[in-house]
């Protein structure tokens, strides 16, 4: 409809009012626009994808209690939320549908999530690339250990 605002839109309406207000100091939208931005941004559903599920398991597997799809204060979803060594951890698990056509550049979105999750929620986020999963699909010790690795935890062996 000629006048209204595409979703994708709004998204990136929202992702603009969040650089703008939480990482330069201006005013960015006005309270009634940027209330249905970040409603709409908070609104889509999550797609879960089995590899994220196997990230998910193997986090339980090695001894986390992994919190699934957290909003979080930016608006953001997060894959998944951790506690590692007493403090929180943001993991997003990244297929091909964060990467531009099938080579290992992230999306303009994934990039800004990137920035904007540390930024403004204060909290380091982990990226579990596909590549590196597809490598050791079938594997879970190699999972875990990659798991181990990307959040600096100790191994069981050590």
């Amino acid at each position: 409809m000629e006048g209204e605002i595409e979703i994708e839109e709004i998204f990136q309406l929202y992702q603009w009012h969040l650089w703008q207000t939480k990482e330069k100091p201006n005013p960015g939208l006005p309270i009634d626009l940027q209330n249905r931005c970040y409603n709409a941004f908070i609104s889509r559903e999550p797609t879960v994808s089995k590899r994220q599920d196997d990230v998910v398991a193997q986090l339980s597997y090695i001894g986390l209690d992994p919190k699934e799809e957290v909003i979080m204060e930016s608006g953001y979803r997060i894959d998944a939320l951790v506690e590692v060594n007493g403090k929180q951890v943001c993991i997003e698990v990244d297929g091909l549908s964060h990467l531009i056509g099938k080579n290992r550049s992230p999306l303009g979105i994934t990039i800004l999530k990137r920035r904007q999750v540390p930024s403004i929620d204060g909290i380091e986020l982990v990226s579990v690339p596909h590549w590196d999963w597809q490598k050791i699909v079938n594997d879970k010790k190699k999972k875990q250990e990659s798991l181990r690795n990307l959040l600096s935890l100790k191994s069981d062996n050590e």
